[in-house]
């Protein structure tokens, strides 16, 4: 019998592989879930202003917010298909899909993206002053729609070289480059709407915002969505952000560029011995990465229906950040992370219900979050425990089957005796 550490991984086991990602993903929901319902339940048995009764409204609300209808006439809590909390999921989720395809991508070819809230900016700047730049009486504002998108893009991605080239040239930590370049994004976008004409002033209380792309005609298609979800935010957004998705996932699985993104991620030198052009891929991927970023900021803001404050020099978008545990959720997985990004826009309506219907703040839901994030960062361990119990469960279960693993027979085997000493050497 073959020795197992020989032979490839065949199709079972790759699956079986998948299967225990999923798990662990899973179990870090599930416990932050739980210790989310632990503080909701301690806050509101601790508050003077809270009650029993609140602490279990709280923990409803956290587990089924997206299906909270409000409160009937007695008080009590009602749930059901509530189509307006679907919309402003799906929309909200959006932009978390795609920068955690952002991270997702950098991750897979070994590097970790923590600029992606300066791609974000870079590409927020270049969509919106591109959609109310180029005059809609001139030019379709479907055409300012995709050159604003196409725009938006093109911006991330270039901010994303950055970190790209200083890592694959100058060899500099990828982290390190992020951050600067996420500070100098911040305060580029301020400087520049600053300076712009792009600032809103028709309405005396958004000194500090830009004009809604709509201001000049330009907002993305509903295709639809608004009638299955009426009055919510959701447009044509949400599908193209699954459809790029699934072309990620595409070309890191079917493609030899992916291929060769994966070997530079596990093995960077010996990609290189292989053939593999190391410095370009790492260039590529960043650009890939932050190209991703961009996009998720362009559809986010060229809906029509919402802001952007510009003064941005002291702050760094979260959804940028919120890319990370999206893509740790998801295992760096293309598909996985359309579902991750919906979860955690799930949690985000669930904290704003919060906040409406309960004396609760809605920042339990961060806490929530963070707790998810931090396990999601120990979901290799999850997923190692999980995988040893089931290696166990097999070991076990080989006598039964009538053999024994190779390695025991060997251990088993009489040792051969040891050549007799004596003659002379030829």
């Amino acid at each position: 019998m073959k020795n197992t550490k020989d032979r490839l991984p065949d199709r079972s086991e790759s699956r079986s592989a998948a299967i225990n990602t999923i798990l662990a993903s899973i179990v870090s929901i599930v416990i932050g879930l739980a210790v989310g319902s632990i503080i909701v339940l301690i806050v509101g048995l601790t508050s003077d202003t809270l009650s029993a009764s609140s602490a279990w409204d709280g923990i409803r609300i956290v587990f089924l917010g997206i299906f909270s209808t409000g409160r009937d006439a007695a008080g009590h809590l009602t749930f059901g298909f509530n189509p307006t909390n679907v919309g402003n999921m799906l929309f909200r989720a959006t932009p978390l899909i795609m920068t955690g395809l952002s991270v997702a991508v950098a991750f897979k070819t070994g590097l970790f993206n923590i600029g992606a809230p300066g791609q974000y900016l870079m590409g927020t700047m270049a969509s919106l002053m591109i959609a109310l730049g180029i005059p809609s009486d001139v030019v379709p504002p479907t055409l300012i729609w995709i050159l604003a998108f196409l725009g938006g893009a093109a911006a991330g991605a270039l901010w994303g070289c950055i970190p790209g080239l200083v890592k694959a040239y100058l060899n500099i930590n990828e982290v390190l480059a992020s951050i600067m370049t996420n500070w100098i994004a911040a305060n580029v976008v301020t400087w520049a709407f600053e300076m712009s004409n792009f600032k809103n002033v028709v309405e005396n209380t958004k000194s500090n915002y830009v004009y809604k792309t709509s201001y000049n005609g330009v907002e993305t298609a509903k295709l639809g969505l608004d009638k299955l979800f009426p009055g919510s935010q959701v447009n044509g957004g949400i599908i193209i952000a699954i459809v790029i998705a699934i072309l990620m996932y595409i070309l890191m699985t079917k493609t030899t560029l992916g291929y060769q993104l994966k070997a530079c991620g596990s093995n960077r030198h010996a990609a290189r011995y292989a053939g593999i052009k190391d410095k370009r891929n790492i260039v590529l991927s960043m650009a890939i990465a932050g190209a991703l970023s961009g996009a998720g900021a362009a559809l986010y803001y060229l809906a029509g229906n919402t802001e952007f404050y510009w003064v941005t020099y002291q702050s760094l978008p979260a959804t940028g950040f919120n890319g990370i545990p999206v893509a740790l959720l998801a295992a760096n997985n293309a598909i996985g992370v359309i579902f991750t990004g919906l979860f955690m826009s799930m949690l985000d309506i669930a904290g704003l219900q919060l906040t409406g219907l309960t004396g609760y703040n809605e920042y339990i839901t961060d806490v929530i979050i963070a707790t998810i994030v931090y396990l999601s960062a120990f979901s290799l361990v999850i997923k190692m425990l999980i995988t040893g119990r089931k290696k166990r469960k097999a070991i076990e279960a080989i006598p039964k089957l009538g053999y024994e693993p190779e390695e025991k027979k060997a251990a088993d085997a009489p040792a051969e005796p040891a050549p007799e000493k004596g003659g002379e050497a030829e």
